[in-house]
């Protein structure tokens, strides 16, 4: 006798990659039910970001951030496009600031190539100065494709999608377990007001910073193969001032993320961030006298920056599965290959550039678990 389920597929977490994996499983004729423990979607690592979409130039050959990076975001212009949510593809510049950082500029234009990153340019000085006066450059990188957009009007569209397809998101409902069923799928616990069971022949994991103790309270699912949580700090500063530049402006790399970077957000505001701290725990604390450190990185870039203009804005909580001193992983999307729970996958380690990847993740995820 075939299993009755009260859905296809569960979703824990309805922040982007949650949701973009809802989305792709109810695009395959699926009934999805996205959980979330807070009160709104979108409350967690995907409220506290850049908004940026990243063209794919660093990420290593092969690995699931290079090909979900480019093909996300093809993807998500076309959703952008479809469901008319705000965007501006102002291109980026990657920024030398002497000659000693060439290198690492070369290497990251081959790196582009590889991954089949469109429109690459390599720039003199002056021509990045003749793009964005007050720029100092050596030499520059321009990434046409990359560009900011409204994550949050994105979100609500990929809900809408969802709903429309005859699922449903659900707020304030936190999940606190699951449990496999002896003829396959998933018993599920879910919080709340109203505390209940769920059975489920499919089950995502995407929770973001809570991913591990997810995990953890899924039966069977094996304590090795959770990785260590680290938490990566991330603030942003503010220009209360007219904007300088048009296009995003990148210096090189620094170890474990893509340092501290200028953006001229949705609403024409400049913004500087994130720098990279590792904490013990989720704090989104912002220290006003870190403006100096911020002034001084700045200045690299930009050598007129005023300090005394740059106010403290909001800070966001990287779930990184890597420590300090760690080389920088893949995203882990873990499936029954790995935990030995069929019709499991379950999401580590997504933080940049997850945003910009997202409808590409819940394509993957999709495949993985109907393939």
């Amino acid at each position: 006798m075939t299993q009755a389920f009260d859905f296809d597929v569960v979703v824990v977490g309805a922040g982007a990659v949650g949701l973009a994996c809802g989305y792709a499983l109810s695009r395959r004729g699926l009934v999805v039910a996205v959980l979330e423990g807070e009160g709104h979607i979108g409350q967690g690592v995907s409220s506290r970001n850049s908004e940026v979409i990243h063209g794919g130039l660093y990420y290593p050959t092969g690995s699931l951030k290079a090909r979900l990076c480019v093909q996300g975001r093809r993807l998500l212009y076309a959703f952008l496009d479809t469901h008319h949510i705000d965007y501006k593809k102002c291109g980026k510049l990657v920024v030398a600031t002497d000659e000693s950082e060439i290198p690492q500029l070369e290497a990251i234009f081959q790196q582009a190539l590889a991954n089949d990153v469109e429109g690459m340019e390599h720039l003199t000085g002056a021509q990045a100065r003749a793009l964005e006066p007050g720029l100092n450059a050596h030499t520059a990188l321009l990434s046409p494709e990359s560009g900011v957009f409204a994550s949050h009007d994105y979100m609500l569209a990929l809900q809408g999608e969802i709903e429309a397809a005859g699922g449903a998101v659900v707020v304030n409902t936190p999940f606190e377990g699951a449990t496999p069923l002896a003829g396959g799928g998933f018993s599920v616990r879910i919080g709340g007001a109203e505390p209940a069971d769920l059975t489920c022949r499919l089950l995502v994991t995407a929770p973001g910073l809570s991913a591990q103790a997810v995990a953890g309270t899924i039966e069977g699912f094996p304590a090795d193969q959770i990785p260590a949580a680290h938490y990566g700090k991330g603030v942003y500063f503010r220009l209360a001032a007219k904007a300088p530049f048009q296009r995003l402006i990148y210096p090189p790399p620094i170890h474990g993320a893509l340092g501290t970077h200028y953006r001229n957000d949705l609403g024409g505001q400049a913004v500087f961030g994130p720098d990279l701290e590792y904490v013990p725990a989720p704090d989104y604390s912002v220290d006003p006298a870190k403006a100096a450190a911020f002034a001084a990185y700045v200045r690299k870039f930009w050598p007129d920056v005023p300090q005394d203009l740059l106010v403290p804005d909001y800070a966001g909580v990287r779930p990184k599965i890597h420590g300090p001193d760690e080389p920088q992983p893949d995203f882990l999307l873990s499936g029954a290959e790995t935990h030995g729970l069929e019709g499991l996958m379950a999401l580590f380690g997504i933080e940049s550039p997850g945003l910009t990847s997202s409808l590409a993740i819940g394509e993957e995820v999709a495949l993985r678990l109907t393939a």
